[in-house]
């Protein structure tokens, strides 16, 4: 009662000294390693941060253009305008799509890519002409999504021109009132979609009077009344049948696909 015997100091002696030395020498054999680590993966980052940002290794050097069509690359570079000697891993590519959509709107899409460790690559898709509209000896060319986007000095070889009616007055009045005129030409174009390929390729002008007057004019001298731009696959098909039945007919009727109609030899 009065202190410890001599075996219980010798167990609170063992107690205390046996096992953690033990999990001490455990956890110093696993630590090193792991310090050994953690100082590695800093000196790599801070080796890859200065690689990056730091070196002349990655800078940008070149610019590569490919797509263009009509452009040229030299056109491509001058509106994109990448800062050369900048580091890569620095260069805002979207703002280079932003600028080269904006300062060349014949573009329809371009992907900016960085190809390490010295260039950036623009790579352009174009718009195609569908229709042309005709304004002072000029042509304004018009994709398939109705954007108009070019002016040309020459037309281009076999696309349609487009003949928008805007005198003020009458049903054209009403439609422009209605719709707009950036609806008719988006109707216009909705038609060249629709129209049979063989059609297509002899079509010479596209007219819009109206919003469901819409007239094609080919190269023979025939016409084809088309209406609107709705029902096109149906009245594609009406022509197509049309065209076969009475091939001598100078002008033919689909605005109403179930009931098409031709005429005049």
């Amino acid at each position: 009662m009065a202190g410890s015997t001599a075996a219980e100091r010798g167990e609170r002696r063992r107690g205390a000294s046996g096992p953690p030395p033990v999990r001490r020498r455990f956890g110093r054999r696993h630590l090193r390693p792991i310090i050994i680590l953690a100082v590695a993966l800093v000196f790599l980052g801070s080796g890859a941060f200065w690689l990056l940002y730091g070196s002349d290794l990655a800078r940008v050097e070149r610019v590569s253009v490919s797509g263009t069509r009509v452009l040229t690359p030299g056109e491509v570079r001058g509106a994109a305008d990448v800062p050369l000697g900048d580091q890569l891993v620095a260069v805002d590519t979207d703002a280079i799509a932003s600028r080269l959509r904006e300062e060349l709107p014949r573009i329809r899409t371009v992907d900016v890519v960085r190809s390490w460790p010295h260039g950036i690559g623009l790579n352009v898709t174009e718009r195609t002409p569908v229709l042309v509209v005709e304004k002072g000896g000029e042509f304004i060319e018009i994709d398939g999504e109705g954007v108009r986007y070019a002016t040309v000095s020459r037309a281009p070889k076999g696309v349609p021109r487009l003949e928008l009616n805007t005198r003020r007055s009458g049903t054209t009045a009403a439609s422009l009132r209605r719709f707009g005129e950036g609806r008719l030409v988006r109707e216009a174009v909705r038609v060249t979609r629709e129209v049979p390929a063989a059609v297509a390729r002899a079509t010479r002008s596209v007219k819009v009077r109206s919003y469901d007057d819409i007239s094609l004019d080919l190269a023979d001298g025939r016409t084809v009344a088309w209406g609107s731009g709705e029902n096109g696959a149906a009245k594609g098909r009406a022509l197509t049948a049309l065209l076969k039945a009475a091939p001598d007919a100078r002008h033919f009727d689909v605005s109403v696909p179930t009931a098409p109609a031709s005429s005049g030899s």
